[in-house]
């Protein structure tokens, strides 16, 4: 017999997804967003993998309808979908330590790939060679400590949450 899907479990997770599209449209820091969050949790809990992609990139597109879209979202959503197969990578063995450690490598997969788009789009008042990618980088820093900060901060906080709300409500955990 099949195991539904459609779980108390899955439920947490999609609540914990939407908790973070949500407070994409609160007040934050430039790059301090649960956007990583919101893909590790889905890549690492969702079983149904066409589920733990849609669900995160669904969530992130309806947030960004909101907020607004801009001239490099493709680049975006392509850092967002690795970040969603990081957490598939994670599944195997979900520690405080290996989760700090998609955490910072989310981070740092979003600032290359995001950054390197900005840059090659022109938009940025950077050359568009390599000393002109370099500075583009160089300029991203204090965003790219922004998206650390907040990587690890949402990560600790939805996979804290998920194992708090699993231990404490067996229900969940099936």
């Amino acid at each position: 017999m099949e195991k539904s899907t459609f779980t108390p479990k899955f439920y947490l997770i999609v609540g914990l997804i939407l908790f973070g599209a949500f407070l994409r449209l609160m007040p934050h820091w430039p790059n301090f967003t649960p956007i990583a969050a919101m893909a590790l949790v889905g890549g690492s809990f969702i079983k149904r993998k066409d589920l733990a992609m849609i669900i995160p990139v669904l969530s992130m597109l309806i947030s960004d309808a909101i907020i607004g879209f801009h001239g490099v979202m493709f680049p975006v959503y392509i850092s967002f979908i690795l970040i969603v197969g990081l957490g598939y990578l994670l599944r195997s063995g979900i520690t405080p330590l290996s989760v700090a450690g998609a955490s910072l490598l989310s981070s740092l997969l979003f600032f290359l790939i995001t950054n390197f788009a900005a840059w090659s789009s022109g938009l940025m008042p950077y050359s568009v060679d390599f000393p002109g990618l370099i500075q583009a980088y160089i300029a991203g820093l204090p965003f790219f400590l922004n998206g650390i900060l907040g990587d690890l901060f949402y990560n600790g906080i939805f996979f804290g949450l998920f194992y708090f709300v699993t231990q404490r409500f067996p229900a969940f955990a099936k």
